[in-house]
């Protein structure tokens, strides 16, 4: 990681009011502690996993991981939570003007995208990990989220 890229990520901490990151990667250690404070409604996760680099790319264009994280059902229910993989921004459509890409009621498969994530100024499409319907959103459009935050309940098909 140059300079640069840490700037940015010292940025982002404290723009999300993340508590503490840690990245860890081939011998490179970095921890950055925030401001400790939420925003109100986000969830904050006991833990935050830092976001996959990819050295492949150029350090302006950080890759980020974007599979979901997907929870099993639990025996007293029949849904599944579809969890975010990373923190950043999510949205439910591409762009203000364009449908969300699942509604509550929309079927999906696995596959589907299903929402995006914002993270670094870098807009990473989620796609579902499970075929169903979605029973509930549980973010309001363009707010910050959390690794491992529900986003999505959904019924499996």
């Amino acid at each position: 990681m140059n300079n640069e890229e840490i700037k940015d990520l010292i940025k982002l901490v404290s723009k999300l009011g993340l508590g503490k990151v840690e990245i860890e990667k081939d011998g490179f250690k970095i921890n950055i502690k925030g401001p400790n404070m939420v925003p109100s409604g986000v969830y904050m996760a006991p833990q935050v996993a830092a976001p996959a680099i990819n050295n492949a790319q150029t350090p302006a264009s950080l890759a980020i991981t974007s599979e979901p994280v997907v929870s099993s059902p639990s025996e007293s229910t029949s849904t599944i939570t579809i969890k975010s993989s990373m923190i950043g921004t999510f949205y439910r459509s591409s762009s203000p003007d364009k449908p969300a890409f699942a509604e509550v009621g929309s079927e999906i498969k696995k596959g589907d995208r299903i929402c995006i994530i914002e993270a670094m100024k870098l807009f990473n499409e989620i796609e579902s990990e499970v075929s169903g319907r979605i029973v509930k959103v549980l973010v309001d459009d363009a707010t910050p989220v959390e690794f491992d935050q529900p986003l999505f309940l959904v019924e499996p098909a």
